[in-house]
């Protein structure tokens, strides 16, 4: 394979897709996941190489909404022999404050998520397998999940071709209430397929199928409805959502390598679900490598969605339909994602155990602006402000990672 077209498929593989309709934290988790992995996702695009050994040891940090989210993450991956590597990693997320939906009628709070999960990927010619286990725990949610993939090479190593199964099993609690429990299952289906154009392009194909049953919401979201009665004009009961939710996805992505050592991507995704959530996701990248040690890559993403079925800010009554919504990643909304990736490579001699080693600064600015969604907690001392009038909500986050990267 010539090393432009390893090089580009590198670039191409290092954007992770994110779920559309995911809370923040979940948008934040998966995409640290997505960066601190990337030595373990680099075998998608060509099967038939087992990822490099390597060590990662990462601090992350998002800022916004109300919310202040750090922690360490620390991934291992180790080859025995040819044919089989194991991975392990640990990631931990430390939670303060609170988004403006829990905000209206709670108060701020402090949690910690603690992430682990290992991995054996089994190489047999040009097919590559892989088996993942992961668990997630915090003091009112415990999940766990199991992932298979295999991936095969085709026509001259030209087309690899990828499927994937996922299975997740959550348990839902509630704090101050030790008798709330709520179970929730999880399946996911992805099928990809990459594809050299020539020599300096390649193009992806990937489709994913989601399905969700159990109990769907988060038991601290509440919707609000009008009530003459009530001082500020309105009062607030708990969300009711379906207990199942079918969603399917497709990507298609591209990169085309420079001839002077560069290379630009792009991603177009839509997705659609049974909850009558459309949304799609355009993103483009530029990567620059500055001599034998610097890669700088800028990148911009936007992401755009419609309300669900059952949406809304407010309510006419209580109970006023059978399902019932008002959390903010169900409304209709978009964002804006405006990042800078800056690597610096440390070469060791041939005779070194280390053959080499990274050190990564990772910063994504994110503007997120509501088109139905009201901000509750506005000062009404100042003004007057009718009920369903209040300003449309929108906020900007910072998301920051650090991390080092050996090889060996």
């Amino acid at each position: 394979m010539p090393k432009v077209v390893l090089e580009a498929v590198v670039a191409v593989i290092r954007r992770k897709m994110t779920s559309p309709s995911g809370t923040v934290r979940k948008l934040l988790s998966r995409l640290i996941f997505a960066c601190i992995i990337l030595g373990v996702l680099a075998w998608q695009a060509f099967a038939a190489v087992l990822p490099q050994d390597r060590s990662d040891a990462m601090y992350h940090s998002y800022q916004g909404g109300g919310m202040s989210i750090d922690g360490p993450s620390i991934l291992l991956r180790k080859k025995i022999g040819n044919h089989v590597s194991f991975s392990a990693n640990y990631y931990v997320d430390t939670i303060s404050g609170a988004s403006i939906d829990v905000l209206a009628t709670a108060s701020p709070y402090e949690e910690e998520r603690t992430e682990n999960s290992i991995g054996v990927d089994y190489l047999h010619n040009k097919t590559l397998m892989s088996l993942n286990y992961t668990t997630s725990s915090e003091n009112d949610f415990e999940a766990e999940s199991f992932h298979f993939g295999v991936s095969q090479d085709f026509f001259g190593d030209l087309t690899t071709l990828s499927l994937g199964y996922s299975k997740g099993n959550d348990e839902v609690g509630k704090t101050g209430d030790d008798t709330f429990l709520e179970l929730a299952e999880r399946q996911n289906y992805q099928l990809g397929i990459t594809q050299v154009i020539t020599k300096n392009m390649i193009m992806g194909l990937s489709v994913e199928n989601i399905s969700d049953q159990g109990y769907l919401n988060n038991p601290y979201r509440s919707v609000r409805f009008l009530d003459a009665t009530s001082a500020r004009g309105y009062r607030f009961e708990t969300e009711v959502y379906p207990n199942t939710r079918r969603s399917n996805a497709a990507a298609v992505t591209a990169n085309y390598y420079l001839p002077y050592r560069a290379s630009v991507y792009g991603e177009a995704k839509v997705f659609s679900d049974s909850w009558g959530i459309q949304a799609n996701t355009y993103k483009l990248g530029y990567i620059h490598t500055f001599g034998e040690d610097w890669i700088v890559e800028l990148r911009a993403r936007h992401y755009q969605q419609d309300k669900a079925d059952f949406y809304q800010d407010l309510y006419n009554r209580s109970a006023e339909f059978n399902f019932r919504a008002r959390d903010k990643e169900m409304s209709t909304f978009n964002n804006l994602s405006l990042g800078l990736s800056v690597t610096y490579e440390f070469q060791f001699s041939a005779t070194n155990f280390f053959k080499k080693s990274t050190l990564n600064l990772d910063f994504d600015h994110v503007n997120f602006d509501y088109d139905d969604f009201r901000n509750v907690l506005v000062d009404a001392s100042t003004e007057v402000v009718p009920v369903g009038a209040e300003p449309l909500y929108q906020f900007s986050a910072n998301i920051t990672r650090l991390y080092v990267s050996i090889f060996y």
